[in-house]
């Protein structure tokens, strides 16, 4: 079955009623372009052939209707996309990590309904969602440098990075990967049969997090801190995408631990890709900080030791020059 029809049946599919609140790619509509623009561009070599002296590029590749379709209002869809899968991610692991009043409510709640396994097909649900749509903006894209003879589609996707709406490297699906693996462990594997898409393997040298896509490929998504070259530990997320410990993003951001990453200047760069303005906001990867405190818990209890001792360290070393300063030291 070719990709469009697969496509179409998962959007009119059993989850309809789930996909009919999100934004989602118009891929027929899309291929439907591409007809009248494969039509354009044999009437262009019709032409060219008359004229040896032209370019045997589709002059598509100038024309309004295909710069909106393709540029504009695609990158519309992906970022509405991403918004979509972002917020019924936060909403979905905020459930799972509720604390005070809220969990207990939760709590009770459970023994009444399986709020649990609502949880989890929901999170299948989403993961299907955004790796659907991400398939077929690369699929979509690919037809149209193939149509037009061009490299725009390639650019464009250097573009959707650049602008931090690669859907298949939001840190929301590593945090979702992450709730997945927590649940599959929490209840002894009953769960296991929704959690195929995600694998991790901590103890190796470089640890990752392994996301299974529908057509057998595979991401891997580093758990590694490029700072101090070790297991990420209380990590956060940067909105470029990039994931560090806590502490050593503070350190990269010039601010102290208890001040937290929202103390960082708007001109604080990431420490990887060198972009400012990526502190303000962060993502606290709770799920991923949850899973590593589980199976790796020697390592995690070691860090969160040394990291509370750094952090009474800098309140100490702070009280100090604010008393300093009170006094006219």
């Amino acid at each position: 079955m070719k990709f469009g029809e697969t496509f179409m049946e998962y959007l009119h599919g059993d989850n309809q009623s789930f996909l009919d609140k999100l934004s989602h790619v118009e891929y027929k509509r899309l291929k439907k372009v591409l007809k009248s623009c494969r039509a354009c561009q044999s009437e262009q070599d019709q032409r060219d052939k008359d004229n040896s002296n032209l370019s045997h590029l589709c002059q598509c590749q100038s024309c309004p209707l295909c710069d909106q379709m393709f540029f504009t209002e695609l990158m519309k869809e992906a970022s509405d996309i991403a918004g979509c899968f972002r917020s019924r991610v936060r909403h979905l692991l905020h459930l799972h990590v509720a604390r005070g009043m809220q969990r207990y409510v939760l709590r009770l709640r459970q023994c009444f309904k399986n709020d649990q396994q609502a949880m989890v097909e929901q999170g299948q649900m989403l993961i299907e969602y955004i790796t659907m749509n991400a398939i077929a903006i690369c699929k979509i894209l690919k037809k149209y440098d193939k149509v037009h003879s061009s490299v725009n589609g390639k650019n464009f996707k250097l573009k959707m990075r650049a602008e931090h709406l690669e859907l298949l490297w939001s840190p929301w699906l590593i945090e979702l990967g992450a709730f997945y693996l927590n649940f599959n462990g929490s209840d002894g594997g009953e769960l296991s049969e929704f959690c195929g898409h995600f694998s991790c393997d901590l103890n190796a040298t470089e640890p990752v997090i392994t996301l299974r896509l529908p057509n057998s490929a595979k991401l891997e998504y580093s758990l590694t801190c490029a700072i101090c070259l070790e297991t990420v530990f209380n990590p956060y997320a940067l909105s470029c995408g990039h994931l560090f410990c806590k502490s050593c993003a503070c350190s990269a951001a010039s601010v102290l631990i208890f001040q937290g990453l929202k103390a960082a200047t708007p001109d604080a760069k990431c420490a990887i890709c060198r972009e400012a303005g990526v502190y303000a906001n962060s993502v606290h990867m709770l799920e991923l900080d949850l899973l590593l405190k589980t199976r790796c818990k020697k390592y995690w209890k070691e860090r969160m030791i040394a990291e509370r001792a750094e952090m009474v360290k800098q309140i100490k070393e702070y009280q100090n020059l604010q008393a300093k300063y009170a006094i006219g030291y």
